[in-house]
C-alpha cells in the first residue's frame, strides 16, 4: 500500500464513502489516484466492493494508529533572545496560550495521552505539566552540549506509533490525527535555503542543498521507530552526532526512510526569533521582555521600531544579541546563567567611567550597574584579532601596552588568588571533577611567592583581553570591549590571558611576550608571566567547574586551562632549578 493509497483508506476510514469526486476533495489526491487506488485497496482486500473498508483495513488500522508522543523541549533557544533570559520557548505564549500546552490540547483531541516531554534548560519550570496533563518528563542533562539528538535517545524506549514534535511549532489547524497508516515527516511548501531536504514527485523526501522548509514534526510507526531506536543508540554512544539534529536518523543514502507530509506554510509556524513571535501574537506577554523595555527607553523609540533582531555567538559570560534601530545597529548584552556571583556590575560600571574618554572601549549608550544589562553601538565592518597573524597580535600588544602605560587606577582590584578561592565557593562543597585538583592547587598557590616578588606597579588591568576582544574598526582603530572582569592589577596578567585563551602552546607564548615587549623582556619577568599562565588557567578551571554544574560546558577550553595550570608550574620550577 503505497502514500496515496494509504491516504485514501485513512479517510474512507473516518467518512464514508459517497462520490469519487467527495473522496478526492477529502484526500487531496486527483481523481485518477483515487479511480487507481480504490482499484488496488479491492485488489488487496482492504475494501470491499460497496468501497468500504474490511476487517483486515481495520486490523492494518489498529496496528499502525498512534500510542504515544514525545516533545522536544530542552534547548536554550538561543535565538529567542531576549525572551529565553525569563522562560523556555516551550512555555512562550501565542493568544494567551503556552506553545508545549497548546501541542499537548492537540495531542489529547485525537486519543494521545501517553506524552513524554524531554526537558533540560529551565526544567524546573515544566514540573506543573505533570499535575496539568499527566505528561511524564524526562530530564536531559547535557542540554548545553548537546542537540536534540541526545534528547531523542534519551526517550528512545518510548517510540512505536510515535509522534516525534520539536517545541516551538504552533499549528493552526490541529496536525494530529487517531489514524495513521504510514511513517512521515512533516515540511512546508515554503521553500527554505538552510533546509537539506525536498519532495519529490513521488512524494519522497531526497536530500538537497536547500529545499521544503523542515517543521520538525514526525509520524513513526513501529516499522520505522525499530530503525530509528537502532540509530539512536549507536549515534548517540559513538559521540560524533553530539551537534546532530535527530532527524539524521531518518536518512538513508540520499533519502529519508519515512514519506513527506506537506502542509501550507501559514498552517504551522516554528517560532525561532522574537520578532517571529511578535509577527504571529503582537499581544504576547512574553514581547513584555525587560530588555526591550529598557531599549526603547535608552534609545527613545517605540517597541516596533526595534528590529532584526539576531542572536550573537552564545558568549562564556553573557547572551547578547545584534538589533537595528532607526537605520543603526546595537548590541544587547545580557548577563549569562550565574553571572550575579561572578560579576561586580558597579565595579564594571565604575571602570566605564574612567575610559569612557580615552577613546579605548567601544560606545556605551547604557549601562545598568545593578543587574549588568548593556548597550553598546555596534562597531561596523569590524573584525576580532586572528591569533595566528602576527600582523594582528603586533599591533593588539602595542594597543594593549599604550592603554597600560597610561596607569589608569580604579577603587577595586582583581586578585587572582582570591578569585580562585572564591569560584571554587561556588561549587557548594562538591570536590572538583579532577582527581589531582588539590595537589595542582597546592603547586599553583606555591608560585604566588615569586609572583609577589615580581609584580609590577598596579594599574588598571582589562583582565579579559583575550583575542575576541580586540576589535579591528574599519577607521584603523582597536577597541578592547569586554571590561566586566577589570580591575587594579599587574598589567602582565593580560599577556598570560591572551595565552591562555588562545590555547596557545609555549613557542606561541613566548612569541607574544616578545612582541608587547618588543623583543627586550627581562627573564625574571617572562617567568612571572609564565606563572601568571598556571595561576590564571586554575582560575578559569575553577570558573568553568562553576558554570559547568549550571549546565554550560566549555569543552577544551575547560580542559586546557587546567593543563595550563599544570604544565606551567612544570615550566617554572624547571627554569628556576636550571638558574641555580
Amino acid at each position: 500500500m503505497n502514500k496515496q493509497e494509504s491516504d485514501i483508506l485513512n479517510t474512507l476510514l473516518q467518512e464514508p464513502f459517497i462520490n469519487q469526486r467527495i473522496l478526492s476533495e477529502a484526500s487531496g489526491h486527483s481523481l485518477g489516484v483515487v479511480n487507481r487506488s480504490i482499484k488496488n485497496l479491492i485488489k488487496e482486500g482492504l475494501l470491499d466492493d460497496h468501497i468500504r473498508p474490511t476487517s483486515l483495513a481495520l486490523k492494518e488500522l489498529k496496528d499502525k494508529s498512534p500510542k504515544n508522543a514525545v516533545i522536544l523541549a530542552a534547548g536554550f533557544g538561543m535565538r529567542m533572545v531576549p525572551i529565553n533570559t525569563q522562560v523556555p520557548k516551550a512555555l512562550m505564549e501565542v493568544n494567551g496560550e503556552p506553545l508545549i500546552e497548546r501541542i499537548i490540547q492537540q495531542l489529547n483531541e485525537v486519543g494521545v495521552k501517553e506524552i513524554h516531554v524531554v526537558i533540560g534548560f529551565m526544567k524546573d519550570q515544566f514540573e506543573y505539566l505533570i499535575d496539568e496533563y499527566g505528561v511524564n518528563l524526562i530530564v536531559n542533562e547535557e542540554y548545553a552540549e548537546k542537540n536534540n539528538l541526545h534528547s531523542l535517545a534519551l526517550a528512545s524506549k518510548h517510540l512505536s506509533n510515535t509522534y516525534i514534535i520539536p517545541c516551538d511549532i504552533w499549528c493552526d489547524r490541529n496536525p494530529f490525527h487517531r489514524h495513521e497508516l504510514y511513517s512521515w515527516y512533516m515540511v512546508s511548501d515554503l521553500m527554505d535555503d538552510e533546509s537539506t531536504v525536498r519532495v519529490n514527485r513521488k512524494m519522497e523526501l531526497v536530500t538537497a542543498e536547500g529545499g521544503n522548509s523542515m517543521v520538525g514534526i514526525a509520524y513513526l510507526t513501529s516499522e520505522q521507530s525499530k530503525v530509528v531506536k537502532d540509530r539512536l543508540k549507536r549515534f548517540d554512544k559513538s559521540g560524533k552526532h553530539n551537534n546532530d539534529f535527530w532527524e539524521e536518523t531518518l536518512i538513508d543514502g540520499d533519502r529519508m526512510i519515512v514519506q513527506a507530509r506537506v502542509v501550507h506554510s501559514s498552517d504551522v509556524v516554528e517560532i525561532n526569533t522574537y520578532e517571529q513571535l511578535r509577527e504571529l501574537d503582537e499581544e504576547s506577554n512574553h514581547l513584555k521582555s525587560d530588555a526591550i523595555s529598557i531599549i526603547a527607553a535608552s534609545l527613545g523609540v517605540n517597541k516596533n521600531e526595534i528590529v532584526d533582531i539576531e542572536v550573537l555567538k552564545k558568549g562564556m559570560t553573557n547572551r547578547s544579541f545584534l538589533f537595528c534601530c532607526r537605520d543603526k545597529r546595537y548590541i544587547m548584552r545580557i548577563p549569562g546563567e550565574g553571572t550575579d556571583q561572578l560579576i561586580n556590575r558597579r565595579e564594571e560600571a565604575d571602570v566605564y567611567k574612567v575610559i569612557g574618554d580615552k577613546n579605548i572601549c567601544d560606545d556605551i549608550v547604557y549601562i545598568n550597574p545593578e543587574n549588568g544589562y548593556k548597550i553598546t553601538a555596534f562597531l561596523e565592518n569590524s573584525r576580532v584579532c586572528d591569533p595566528e597573524n602576527q600582523d594582528d597580535l603586533k599591533a593588539c600588544m602595542k594597543r594593549l601596552r599604550a592603554f597600560h602605560d597610561l596607569k589608569l587606577k580604579v577603587d577595586h582590584e582583581f586578585n587572582i588568588y582570591k578569585q580562585i578561592e572564591f569560584y571554587e565557593t561556588l561549587w557548594e562543597g562538591k570536590p572538583s571533577i579532577y582527581r589531582d585538583y588539590k595537589k595542582t592547587k597546592e603547586n599553583v598557590l606555591e608560585l604566588k611567592k615569586y609572583i609577589d616578588e615580581h609584580a609590577g606597579e598596579k594599574v588598571l588591568t582589562h583582565i579579559d583581553a583575550v583575542p575576541d576582544n580586540f576589535m579591528f574598526t574599519e577607521d584603523g582603530d582597536i577597541r578592547l570591549i569586554d571590561w566586566e572582569y577589570a580591575g587594579m592589577q599587574d598589567p602582565h596578567v593580560d599577556i598570560a590571558m591572551f595565552c591562555i585563551y588562545a590555547l596557545y602552546d609555549r613557542k606561541q607564548v613566548d612569541n607574544l611576550i616578545d612582541l608587547y615587549f618588543e623583543g627586550e623582556c627581562p627573564r625574571a619577568t617572562r617567568l612571572k608571566i609564565y606563572c601568571y599562565i598556571a595561576a590564571c588557567g586554575l582560575l578559569w578551571s575553577n570558573w568553568c567547574e562553576y558554570k559547568r554544574s549550571l549546565g554550560v560546558e566549555f569543552g577544551e577550553y575547560s580542559l586546557r586551562q587546567y593543563r595550563y595550570a599544570k604544565d606551567y608550574y612544570k615550566i617554572v620550577k624547571e627554569e628556576l632549578n636550571e638558574s641555580r
